[in-house]
């Protein structure tokens, strides 16, 4: 892809958003009273994929994601998620650019797991495990790195190979970082976790530490997992229990399979703004469990970030 003032390549998608100045962005969108995101669309597409549909509207920046979600796309060597936001002028409706969509869902769903772990990890100096070695997983190393100043991670994935490359890029950037074939073992020893696998069956089994910060973002339907509900039931019933927003309630892959009535929990927005809803748990003790399932809000935030 190339650049024009209105179309932007992947590369430049990336440079107009690094991860600390994301994090805050998003922090301002939640605390920005004009924000308006109704409800994303999600298309099913014939041969399994999906379609979705997402705007958001704040008082200057308005917006619309148009992208697919194809889980099996690897095997067609093509990305799983493809496609575009197009961010317009609220009060002229002139179109601004357009930038890369996967570039865009990459980096602000990372730096969304950022902003959580900054307001809700006990401890923020890693290890880091992360399992699931794609997009996602190396986002979420960037994003930690950058915004955390995390030194160490552990790399788990069903393919080895995978998670070589994802070590060979953490040590790119000076950090410490091996592979582990277990990742259910290696969560006694690491006080921050990323899950950010494909999500199509149970990846982890094993509970968290007492002080541990844990972001789960690979389910973002209700069909989806990544943690066994045994598990999430335990994490409801000796830590605490965060969701990104209140789409949440009907998309918690994790949560909704393992019984929990997620309606019932804080979003990041009571967090961040410090509601009673908040207030109410926030001296609980044991693992934080933040279920990320994504938000044009987010996209928003992206948006706002690009065009200044």
């Amino acid at each position: 892809m190339t650049d024009s003032p209105a179309l932007l390549s992947p590369a430049r998608t990336a440079e107009a958003l690094p991860y600390p100045a994301l994090a805050r962005a998003i922090e301002a969108v939640l605390r920005d009273p004009g924000v308006h995101v109704p409800p994303r669309l999600i298309q099913p597409l014939p041969g399994g994929g999906s379609l979705f549909v997402m705007p958001a509207v704040s008082p200057t920046v308005t917006i619309t994601k148009l992208i697919t979600f194809v889980a099996d796309n690897a095997q067609r060597q093509l990305p799983t998620i493809q496609g575009d936001i197009v961010v317009f002028d609220t009060t002229t409706g002139q179109r601004r650019c357009i930038v890369d969509g996967p570039t865009v869902t990459a980096r602000r769903t990372a730096a969304v797991s950022l902003l959580a772990a900054q307001k809700l990890a006990p401890h923020t100096d890693g290890p880091l495990l992360i399992v699931g070695a794609g997009v996602q997983g190396r986002a979420h190393l960037d994003a930690f790195a950058d915004g955390l100043g995390v030194q160490e991670v552990w790399v788990a994935s069903r393919s080895a190979s995978s998670a070589d490359t994802l070590v060979a890029h953490a040590r790119t950037r000076g950090l410490q970082a091996r592979r582990v074939d277990d990742a259910d073992a290696a969560l006694p020893h690491c006080p921050l976790v990323v899950s950010c696998t494909s999500a199509q069956a149970v990846a982890l089994r094993a509970l968290p530490r007492d002080d541990a910060f844990v972001t789960a973002v690979g389910a973002f339907t209700p069909s989806m997992v990544e943690w066994a509900p045994d598990v999430c039931q335990q994490l409801a019933e000796r830590g605490t229990l965060v969701v990104d927003t209140r789409d949440a309630d009907h998309e918690a892959g994790d949560l909704l399979q393992a019984g929990i009535d997620v309606a019932v929990l804080p979003t990041l927005a009571d967090v961040v703004l410090d509601t009673p809803t908040w207030q109410r748990i926030q001296s609980r003790q044991g693992p934080v469990f933040f279920k990320s399932c994504g938000w044009a809000g987010w996209d928003l935030a992206a948006a706002r970030c690009v065009v200044g």
